[in-house]
């Protein structure tokens, strides 16, 4: 009868110990399911903190764009009775002077008389329909075109085919050695004249914007 009593207490024992193990291995299963769980939510909320972030220098970034583009445009407005076009602002005058007053005229607009640089900006310049002093002049050295900057001419040049010719062959027009862009009958292409830089014309200034 003791033996079989021990026996029904061990059996009883081993019941409760494997229960007390199964009860173990579910909270640790349970324990390390919070934990995955837990890291997860972590994962999620540094994700979500770093797309707010990054929607935040989206946002400041637009805005600079906007106001950058917006500041470029005030910044290439040309002074009241000046025109636009590329990165210059233009003048052409409404009298006429010889070709030192043209120039000292256009520095102190914070100017300077017009240096063409491209087939573009002499049609837009042959197309304000006006012959006026253009930048250029061999004055220096007879031959030696130079624009005002002191760059010397090199192509593209629009020079009418007879021309330059230092008043040709009548000496009564004496030294032409300053240009003027003549829009009567000429093509743009064909549009720069030499005159005497004492005679009266109409006057084209250019600043950068």
């Amino acid at each position: 009868m003791a033996n079989y009593v021990n026996k029904q207490v061990i059996e009883l024992n081993e019941v409760t110990e494997e229960n007390r193990n199964k009860a173990t291995r579910s909270v640790k299963s349970e324990t390390q399911l919070s934990d995955g769980r837990t890291r997860l939510y972590r994962m999620a909320a540094v994700c979500l903190g770093v797309l707010c972030v990054l929607q935040v220098i989206l946002n400041i970034s637009l805005r600079l764009a906007f106001w950058i583009n917006i500041c470029q445009k005030i910044r290439k407005t040309c002074p009241d009775g000046w025109r636009l076009w590329g990165s210059s602002c233009y003048f052409l005058s409404t009298e006429m002077k010889t070709w030192e007053e043209s120039r000292l005229d256009c520095l102190n607009r914070g100017a300077n008389l017009v240096i063409i640089n491209s087939k573009e900006e002499q049609e837009f310049l042959f197309g304000l329909n006006k012959g006026a002093w253009i930048g250029l002049s061999d004055s220096v050295t007879e031959g030696t075109w130079k624009w005002v900057d002191g760059t010397p001419l090199t192509t593209p040049s629009y020079w009418y085919s007879q021309q330059p010719d230092n008043g040709g062959d009548n000496p009564a027009n004496g030294e032409e050695d300053c240009v003027e862009m003549n829009t009567e009958t000429w093509l743009p292409v064909k549009a720069w004249n030499d005159q005497s830089c004492f005679n009266n014309r109409y006057w084209i200034c250019e600043k950068r914007v």
